[in-house]
């Protein structure tokens, strides 16, 4: 995405974004980022032909369509920890329910969770309300610290840069159901996982002053 020139707003959510990205860990107040992928499950109309010593396996170019799912994934950069589920849609209420489970399972104890997602209408503090009662509702709020990347910044999000991962190591053939999906998914994750792969986010807010110069305002 390009971003915008001499833009205050995008300025603004760019630099709390990567202020964020240079805290130090703390287990009492994690960094965790988040993004979402629709994903078009594909269905074989010919049943492929396994690989041989000679050959690598063959799969005809036809294809039928069997529907659509959503990848959510959550990682916290520091720990090298991810978590991919898969809905059939991705509206607010699934939005609101993967972050209550996220609260509730990983970081009960947690004093803050500091969120990292995009700005997408599903994304917000009012979506827990149209789920959980009023008390709940406030209760999952007060655990959060919503950090939305600025429109046309959505390459600031870490998680979108594990989806693309995951796409590239994942999910390059073709897959036909939502359980196919969450197999392929959470064997991904579990791999990933157990090698504690953390992410070293070299991009600084000094870098961003020096080297994205067209996007502040010129005073």
């Amino acid at each position: 995405m390009i971003p915008p020139q001499a833009d205050a707003e995008f300025t603004a959510g760019m630099e709390e974004v990567l202020d964020l990205y240079e805290r130090p860990y703390d287990p009492r107040r994690p960094v965790v980022c988040m993004d979402e992928q629709p994903i078009q499950l594909l269905r074989e109309t010919r049943q492929p032909i396994p690989a041989t010593r000679e050959h690598p396996q063959r799969v005809d170019y036809e294809y039928e369509r069997a529907g659509t799912a959503s990848i959510f994934m959550f990682c916290e950069p520091l720990t090298g920890w991810r978590q991919v589920t898969v809905r059939d849609r991705r509206t607010r209420a699934d939005w609101a329910q993967e972050v209550e489970h996220l609260l509730r399972t990983r970081y009960p104890g947690a004093e803050k969770v500091l969120l990292v997602c995009d700005n997408l209408n599903t994304h917000t503090k009012g979506a827990f309300y149209e789920v959980f009662a009023p008390e709940k509702a406030r209760n999952l709020v007060r655990q959060i610290d919503l950090r939305h990347t600025p429109k046309h910044g959505s390459w600031l999000n870490i998680a979108e840069c594990e989806l693309s991962a995951l796409a590239t190591q994942c999910l390059s053939r073709r897959i036909a159901t939502a359980d196919d999906l969450r197999r392929e998914t959470a064997a991904w994750s579990h791999h990933t996982n157990a090698r504690q792969r953390a992410v070293n986010w070299q991009f600084k807010t000094a870098d961003a002053r020096t080297k994205l110069k067209s996007i502040y305002p010129q005073l």
